[in-house]
C-alpha cells in the first residue's frame, strides 16, 4: 500500500453487487458476507513519503457474528428493515498475533539517525458493524471497534521522537481525506424504500414472520447513528526509555545515564466521531454520561453565537 497525495473518488457502486448484474443487496451480497476466512500469515507493507512500514498479522479469522457479537445462524447476522430501505451486518476479525514496524525512508524528512518503531501484540479483534441501503448497497454508516487486551509496549525517546514524525507526516493526508468525506457525506439519510426482491425474506429465519413495528425497533437497538471509530485496551504497560548520550569528541561522557518511565493504563478507550456536527445530540454514544449533556448544551451555545455572526 502507499499513501495518496490527493484522496482518491469514492468507489461507487458494490463490485459484488454489479458482476452478479444486480443493483441492490440481494443474493451475491449475502453469500460472500457468509464466508468464513481464514489466512496463516498476511503482511501488509505501507510505503509514506516521509516513512515505511510493515503489519504482519498470523492465524486471522474473519466471520460474520449476530448484533450480540456471537457466532450464529447467518440469517441472524444481518438485520433488514424494508420500510426504512436499509440493512446492518456485523462481522468480526481476530488474530493470534499482530506486530507493527516502521522505519524512516531515505529520502524523508527524518533525522540521518533514527530508531525503527516496533510493536508486538498478542490476540486481538476487530468488531465491524455496517449499515448500507438495500437499493444499491452504498454503506450510509459504518462503526470499528478495535480491541486488544493485556499490551506491553517499549519506548525509547528516539522511538517516541519518529513515532510523531510518522503522525505528522500522515496529518496532511488524512485532513485531506476527512475533508472529502465531509464533503460527501449526505446532508440528512434519505428513506427510499427498495424495490421487491425475490430473496428479501432470507434476512429472518425460516417461519418467522415479524411485524414491521417489531422489525423497526429491533433495528434501532442496533442501529449505527453515524460512523464512528473505536480503540479499547484493557490493559497498557508503557515503559519510555531514554538512549540518548550526550557525546563529546566522539566519546561519551561520564554520568550521563538515561531515565526511564512507567506508565499503566486500565481500560483505556478512545472514541472518534468524525462526522459529527456541533450541537448535535450525543445520547447515541458508546460511553455517553450526564456530563456530555452539559457539554451539549455549551457547544449548541457556541454555534448558534458564531451562526449569528456568520448571519450578520
Amino acid at each position: 500500500m502507499r499513501t495518496c497525495e490527493e484522496p482518491r473518488p469514492p468507489n461507487g457502486q458494490s463490485p459484488i453487487a454489479l458482476a452478479a448484474g444486480q443493483s441492490e443487496y440481494g443474493f451475491a451480497e449475502k453469500v460472500v458476507e457468509g464466508m468464513f476466512i481464514v489466512v496463516n500469515s498476511i503482511t501488509i507493507k505501507i510505503h509514506s513519503k516521509a516513512f515505511h512500514a510493515s503489519f504482519e498479522l498470523w492465524q486471522l479469522q474473519g466471520y460474520s457474528v449476530n448484533p450480540n457479537w456471537q457466532q450464529s445462524d447467518l440469517r441472524l447476522t444481518r438485520i433488514t428493515d424494508p420500510q426504512r430501505g436499509e440493512v446492518l451486518t456485523f462481522k468480526e476479525l481476530t488474530w493470534q498475533t499482530l506486530r507493527i514496524e516502521a522505519d524512516a525512508t531515505d529520502n524523508g524528512d527524518q533525522d540521518p539517525v533514527t530508531t525503527p518503531l516496533r510493536l508486538i501484540t498478542n490476540q486481538g479483534r476487530i468488531q465491524i458493524s455496517l449499515k448500507r441501503r438495500t437499493k444499491d448497497c452504498n454503506v450510509v454508516a459504518s462503526k470499528l471497534m478495535f480491541l486488544l487486551d493485556d499490551l506491553l509496549w517499549v519506548l525509547t525517546d528516539s522511538q517516541l521522537k519518529a513515532m510523531m514524525k510518522y503522525a505528522e507526516s500522515l496529518s496532511e493526508a488524512m485532513e485531506k481525506s476527512a475533508q472529502q468525506r465531509k464533503s460527501l457525506a449526505p446532508e440528512s439519510v434519505q428513506i427510499t424504500p427498495p424495490a421487491p426482491s425475490t430473496h428479501q425474506s432470507w434476512s429472518q429465519p425460516f417461519g418467522v414472520s415479524p411485524n414491521a413495528s417489531s422489525i423497526g425497533q429491533y433495528f434501532d437497538k442496533h442501529d449505527m447513528k453515524e460512523s464512528s471509530y473505536h480503540l479499547l485496551i484493557s490493559r497498557l504497560d508503557l515503559h519510555i526509555c531514554d538512549d540518548s548520550h550526550t557525546r563529546e569528541s566522539g566519546t561519551l561522557k561520564h554520568g550521563m545515564l538515561g531515565g526511564a518511565m512507567q506508565l499503566t493504563f486500565r481500560r483505556m478507550a478512545f472514541d472518534y466521531y468524525p462526522f459529527h456536527r456541533a450541537g448535535d445530540a450525543c445520547k447515541h454514544w458508546v460511553r455517553y454520561s450526564e456530563a456530555m449533556e452539559t457539554r451539549g448544551q455549551w457547544a449548541k451555545r457556541l454555534v448558534s453565537e458564531f451562526q449569528s455572526k456568520v448571519e450578520k
